[in-house]
């Protein structure tokens, strides 16, 4: 055996020491305090701009990968205690599975080690590791999660309830934005209607449109075509599509750019077409206050997120006919696999109505 071998064989009997003590109870070896090393550091600010300005990657995107390449760079000098041109396939399956330690589920592994694999192929191809351990990286089998949907009535008293609010009249002191009394902070139903019309406008683009909540609060002004009633959207990857909105949508967004977006815009909202509290662009986290809260006003127990609009919307557009591929184009899909689970949402959703409707079920 080699010096070499013989070095990665000790490594290996450490980390399975480690593993058996931690899963026994016991104490391993004091770890460091988990702070970047400034070598790391520099390494991150780098692949940072990579994904950035190489690769074009969203904020949203380039912040997960930045997040899970720290992680694993942790992992290699505080528990692996290797180098970084000795990140090895053991040292990526470790920090795997203390991710899996911590709580991680199966769909949040899988977007572990792709992130995993994005990072030490930029690090083999900026040579700063020899060899590209990633490659062999597979993380756990993905069970079949079945997205949650509204029902059809559901999603309309969700998607109505701004709008009942707005019509209402009352004044700020009864009526509040739903992502908060913080929005409300001037006298009079002027800017309590405008909130409302703005989270309608929201609520009916999110489910008419089954867009993603960052391709959302990205539209300008100029992505609706009222004439042929369309929205121009930026998704994943920086890819285009145009996707159908419907009437109520539209006469939605007419209600809010002619009665709303004024009131509450200020000169750092461009052309933005929805507006947040303070004047700017809407933020993701608002719009996920907005499904929430509306899903409250309505009556519907359960969490709902800007993403369960989506699931419904796609769910909803295969219970009544629509063909696969076209749904695919709709939501932006990249793989029809992806677009399946929707056939898979639906089977199951006839057979639980099967179950309790039919007399010999």
């Amino acid at each position: 055996m080699t010096t070499q071998e013989a070095e990665r064989a000790e490594r290996g009997s450490q980390r399975a020491t480690r593993g058996t003590a931690q899963r026994a109870g016991g104490r391993a070896a004091p770890v460091p305090p988990r702070v970047l090393d400034p070598r790391d550091e520099v390494v991150i600010e780098e692949y940072r701009r990579h994904l950035d300005l190489e690769r074009g990657r969203s904020p949203h995107t380039v912040s997960g990968y930045v997040r899970e390449a720290t992680t694993l760079l942790l992992h290699l000098r505080t528990t692996e205690r290797l180098e970084l041109p000795e990140l090895d396939i053991a040292a990526l399956r470790s920090w795997l599975a203390s991710r899996a330690d911590g709580g991680a589920g199966t769909a949040t592994l899988a977007r572990s080690a792709a992130a995993a694999r994005t990072f030490t192929a930029w690090l083999t191809a900026t040579e700063r590791i020899p060899h590209d351990a990633g490659r062999r990286l597979r993380p756990p089998k993905r069970g079949r999660h079945l997205p949650g949907v509204l029902t059809v009535d559901q999603t309309a008293h969700l998607v109505d309830a701004p709008t009942e609010r707005a019509a209402g009249g009352a004044g700020t002191e009864q009526v509040q934005s739903t992502t908060g009394t913080a929005e409300v902070d001037e006298p009079g139903n002027r800017r309590a209607r405008a909130l409302a019309l703005r989270d309608a406008a929201v609520l009916e683009i999110l489910y008419s449109s089954g867009l993603r909540v960052s391709e959302l609060v990205a539209l300008d002004l100029t992505s609706i075509d009222p004439e042929q009633r369309t929205l121009r959207v930026t998704g994943k990857g920086d890819k285009e599509r145009v996707v159908p909105i419907g009437i109520p949508a539209l006469r939605a967004v007419r209600a809010w750019t002619d009665s709303g977006r004024d009131v509450l815009a200020r000169p750092e909202a461009g052309r933005a077409l929805l507006i947040g509290a303070r004047g700017g662009r809407l933020g993701v986290r608002a719009v996920r206050d907005i499904v929430d809260a509306s899903a409250r006003d309505a009556g519907i127990a359960r969490h709902v997120t800007p993403h369960t609009l989506r699931h419904s919307a796609a769910t909803h557009l295969v219970e009544g006919g629509a063909d696969l591929r076209s749904v695919q184009d709709y939501l932006g899909h990249s793989s029809l696999a992806t677009t399946q689970i929707y056939t898979h949402v639906s089977a199951e959703r006839l057979r639980s109505t099967f179950e309790q409707a039919h007399p010999r079920a």
